[in-house]
């Protein structure tokens, strides 16, 4: 699975409306059947600050994103909501779901 993080740092007069900013994005993306997870979270030490959890099944599925129509247009519309360009990782990892923390382990709850 292709696994990407990246941070986006959205100018602080519109970080509080950047989810819908960037939802018709977030849901053409999350509807591509490549796409595992698409999740945005807002930084609690930033508040102009949002970091994208992203995976994508393989590497077509990672290159069907980045040449789909929605994400072309992303590229013209998101950047004008931007302080500065997001910072990426992006690596590859030989699964495709989330692993178990097993040092915070939960016992089965009924």
């Amino acid at each position: 699975m292709i696994f990407i993080t990246a941070k986006f740092r959205i100018l602080p007069e519109h970080a509080d409306r950047w989810p819908e900013i960037a939802r018709e994005f977030t849901e053409a993306t999350r509807a591509e059947p490549g796409c595992l997870w698409f999740d945005w979270s807002r930084s609690l030490a930033d508040p102009a600050e949002y970091v994208l959890v992203e995976a994508f099944r393989d590497d077509a599925a990672g290159a069907a994103h980045v040449q789909s129509a929605h994400f072309k247009q992303a590229q013209q519309t998101l950047p004008p909501y931007l302080a500065q360009t997001p910072r990426i990782v992006n690596t590859t990892v030989p699964h495709d779901d989330w692993s178990l923390l097993g040092e915070m382990a939960v016992p089965d709850r009924d």
